[in-house]
């Protein structure tokens, strides 16, 4: 049995100090039960907690350590970047250098502007396409997650979702008055929606693969007819590619599945490890920003010198040859054992997968959307989760988040895995 008295402690000091003990919502394992581990550090797939436990780590601070904890290339990037200076408020060359990275490797992207969180990142790129097009209505569609943007924090995923909490308490009627609430995966809704409301909509935001309600892949025509939709009505269609942008392939969803998007938000990796967004595209569009345009964004901390060391640092690591293919390689292995551990239970899950992202959903599936995601067994998740964190495996503390693979989570780590969900399972 795996103590966790220092945890404990360190959790009843927080909520002394901090609100709910934690900085964001999930964190807290109120979805799963018991209380969340406090880290000490990381290394490789492993992370250790302040009682001295390791666990194979699938977490991967919420996707961007596609390396790894601590990853050798990071470290002495940043360590570089640390004696040079935190912080300027001033531009730098290392802010060129990622950002033409980045330009090089999503076509889509023909100017971009750092932000500092995901969330920044959308909720700039909505003002952008409701200053371009002079119109107001945006497209979500339920499930998705797009930070804590308050037009946004409807029908949304992760956190809110994790909690039964669809919206929040604090966002007045009229912000989210002009929000309109699609189906994800549904083909023939949005064709319908856009006919009635086309011409009075600026933007349709999606995440290209939903990744805060379990992941769920679009269908093969989904995004397609998005792309379709938007050209028809003159809609701009953001790709909302925090999570997997430089996840499931380089160049992000968009590249894989071959769908252009005119703007495309950014996070997670491309900072390494560090707080970090950015949201770019079409120039026309980019142009209209501040200061060459009329549309005002800006951030103090914006492109900091840190996150943009480790940003270029990881890039270039995953640009090496066959690195999108071993990670890919390497989910499947996971999924499929996962899968089979599952069917010998005798218990009933449907897998989910794109590259290195994965969702295992306690319910017989198909999942596809909102609706089908929120059927699953959340209380047989918890008791999974639990158990899988007995055997040293750390995995997301929610129903309706992902699962990460690393380029360090070999054989062994994946062997172990699967070996504590066959252990699992047979005892749901």
């Amino acid at each position: 049995m795996i103590k966790y008295e220092k945890s404990r402690a360190a959790f009843a000091e927080a909520q002394r100090v901090i609100a709910g003990g934690v900085n964001s919502p999930v964190r807290a394992f109120k979805a799963v039960g018991g209380e969340p581990l406090f880290i000490s550090r990381g290394k490789g797939p492993h992370i250790f907690d302040l009682d001295g436990n390791r666990y194979i780590d699938y977490v991967c601070s919420w996707g961007p350590l596609v390396l790894g904890h601590a990853h050798p290339a990071v470290v002495a990037a940043l360590e570089k970047a640390m004696h040079d200076g935190l912080s300027f408020g001033a531009p730098t060359e290392r802010e060129t250098r990622l950002a033409e990275v980045i330009c090089g490797a999503m076509p889509s992207i023909e100017k971009l502007r750092f932000v500092n969180s995901g969330t920044e990142a959308t909720l700039s790129a909505i003002r952008l396409a409701r200053g371009a097009t002079g119109r107001d209505l945006i497209v979500k569609f339920a499930g998705c997650y797009h930070g804590h943007v308050d037009s946004l924090l409807v029908s949304a995923g992760s956190g809110a979702l994790t909690l039964g909490r669809p919206s929040s308490p604090g966002i007045p009627a009229g912000v989210t008055g002009d929000t309109l609430v699609a189906r994800y995966n549904d083909a023939a809704g949005i064709i319908k929606l856009a006919a009635a409301q086309g011409d009075r909509i600026a933007a349709i935001i999606v995440e290209p693969v939903a990744g805060n309600m379990g992941v769920v892949p679009p269908e093969p025509e989904f995004l397609v007819t998005l792309r379709k939709i938007a050209d028809e009505h003159g809609i701009i269609l953001i790709f909302d590619e925090v999570m997997t942008g430089f996840r499931v392939a380089w160049g992000g969803a968009q590249a894989l599945y071959q769908v252009r998007p005119d703007l495309t938000t950014l996070g997670k990796i491309i900072g390494g490890g560090m707080p970090v967004g950015a949201y770019g595209g079409r120039r026309d569009l980019m142009d209209q920003i501040s200061p060459d345009g009329p549309v005002y964004q800006a951030g103090t901390l914006a492109g900091n010198p840190l996150a943009m060391a480790c940003g270029l640092a990881t890039l270039e690591e995953l640009s090496a040859a066959g690195t999108y293919e071993d990670l890919d390689a390497a989910g499947a292995k996971l999924a499929a054992g996962l899968t089979a551990a599952a069917k010998k239970a005798g218990v009933a899950t449907f897998g989910t997968r794109v590259g290195s992202m994965l969702g295992t959903f306690f319910t017989a599936g198909p999942v596809r959307d909102y609706e089908s995601a929120t059927a699953s067994d959340t209380e047989k998740f918890g008791r999974f989760f639990r158990g899988m964190l007995e055997r040293g495996i750390y995995l997301a503390p929610s129903q309706f988040e992902a699962m990460f693979v690393s380029t360090v989570h070999g054989p062994a780590e994946i062997e172990a895995t699967v070996v504590a969900a066959e252990e699992v399972f047979g005892t749901l």
